[in-house]
């Protein structure tokens, strides 16, 4: 294994601002992420192969924990999940959100403790509530109103659950339509504004067995913003202190979700987490004190703005192609291991890692290997005129959203992860091979 001299200058240029902090410019084109050039990354476990810094999630845990020294902070597993992050989130002194039995399962058999995860989805299945209880998960977020009379008769009258309720305050924040969950017009949570989100918690009181420790709401993915979190403090507070005059109801907790919006290529912008933290913190105050009310535990759910800027996707150029003004360079990897761009228009800074080139940029689009127009990386990016088959080319920012969301489309199977740290690599999750998905394959 090749070991970068660690005394090498961290890479500061504006064109990897967006890299982990470990990332370091090598001789002939290479470049390194903790310690390991990725040009190594790729000959040792093929393309197309996700790389992630372990350094870097671990010091994005502690910045959280820093940030918001009072509150508790969780790790949103669907971001993306395996033993090996679970290990390092549970170091680091996080909790875990996680929203499957799968996840759930993963974590605690790699053993995190079951009472410091929180299990959220707005259509749990039996299995995940099943599961949640056997294995003693510590809070489970009440997300519709026909979960409460399954939940109850799942714990029965001798057992006992904390619950939160999902409330949908009525803020519309994100980075797209399709990621904006604080509106009354989506699938998640119980709406303040009908009434819906008081029912069901007057429901939840009518169960013993049922305690409810507070209320959860989240607003979308990609906020950059400070204002919604703190809109949403207010109206959540609000809805505490009616429940206060109706019920005599004190709730301990309150969170917030995640959505912490982070910068995918140089220049864009991300959120301010210590803005964010000061201002929620003094806006809580503010609110509770003219409330009446004592301040509620703060929660907090970041996923992407942990995992996100730890990785890098690693892809191999297959073809170069001109259509007119238009140039393509396909890749042996695409929509199925990163959907994000034809979900959302989502928007990267691909870049050739290997060797240098003189040649004059070109705007091309980095287009995918799979049978679907809108399968494209990257559209109206430069890169070197004289790209070419065998070029290897590196994305970062792809720690979350990827593996998470990779699918089985065109069997080509979903790629490996590998750890660096310290000059070292190591494989966390293998490829999935042809004959893993011929396993699957039961029936003639």
């Amino acid at each position: 294994m090749t070991v970068v001299n660690a005394s090498e200058p961290s890479v500061a240029s504006t064109e990897l601002s967006v890299w982990p902090a470990s990332t370091t410019e090598l001789a002939h084109g290479d470049i390194a992420v903790g310690g390991v050039p990725l040009t190594e990354v790729a000959r040792r476990f093929g393309t197309p192969v996700y790389v992630l810094d372990e350094a870097e999630v671990r010091e994005r845990c502690r910045t959280y924990r820093h940030s918001f020294p009072d509150a508790e902070v969780l790790y949103a597993a669907k971001a993306f999940l395996c033993r090996a992050m679970t290990h390092w989130v549970d170091e680091e002194g996080l909790g875990l959100d996680v929203c499957s039995a799968g996840e759930l399962e993963l974590a605690v058999t790699t053993g995190f403790p079951p009472d410091r995860m929180v299990l959220h989805g707005n259509a749990k299945a039996p299995r995940d509530l099943d599961t949640a209880l056997h294995l003693g998960v510590g809070r489970i977020v009440i997300d519709s109103p026909s979960e409460i009379a399954r939940l109850a008769a799942a714990v029965g009258p001798n057992g006992h659950q904390k619950v939160m309720v999902r409330v949908v305050p009525g803020i519309s924040a994100g980075g797209h339509d399709k990621i904006r969950t604080g509106t009354d017009d989506q699938k998640f949570g119980l709406s303040i504004a009908d009434g819906s989100a008081q029912h069901a918690i007057t429901r939840i009181l009518d169960q013993p067995q049922l305690q409810l420790t507070g209320l959860h709401c989240h607003l979308g993915s990609q906020i950059t913003s400070v204002e919604p979190y703190l809109v949403a403090v207010r109206r959540m507070v609000g809805l505490m202190m009616r429940l206060y005059e109706q019920h005599g109801l004190v709730l301990p907790e309150l969170d917030l979700g995640g959505g912490h919006g982070i910068a995918y290529r140089p220049g864009e912008q991300s959120l301010d987490l210590t803005t964010l933290a000061r201002r929620i913190r003094a806006e809580l105050a503010d609110t509770c004190a003219t409330a009446g009310l004592p301040e509620p535990r703060l929660i907090i759910e970041p996923g992407r703005a942990i995992a996100g800027p730890a990785g890098v996707a690693l892809y191999h150029v297959l073809a170069v192609k001109h259509t007119g003004e238009h140039v393509f360079v396909a890749v042996d990897g695409g929509m199925s291991d990163n959907p994000r761009p034809a979900l959302y228009g989502v928007r990267y800074a691909p870049r050739l890692v290997g060797r240098h080139s003189t040649a004059a940029p070109a705007r091309v689009a980095v287009v995918g290997r799979h049978c679907e127009a809108g399968d494209v990386l990257a559209s109206d990016v430069d890169l070197p005129g004289d790209v070419y088959p065998g070029d290897l080319l590196a994305v970062p920012v792809a720690g979350a959203y990827h593996l998470s969301m990779a699918s089985g489309y065109n069997l080509v199977g979903r790629p490996p992860v590998a750890a660096v740290r310290d000059g070292h690599a190591r494989l966390l999750v293998r490829r999935e091979s042809l004959d893993d998905i011929r396993s699957r394959d039961v029936g003639l």
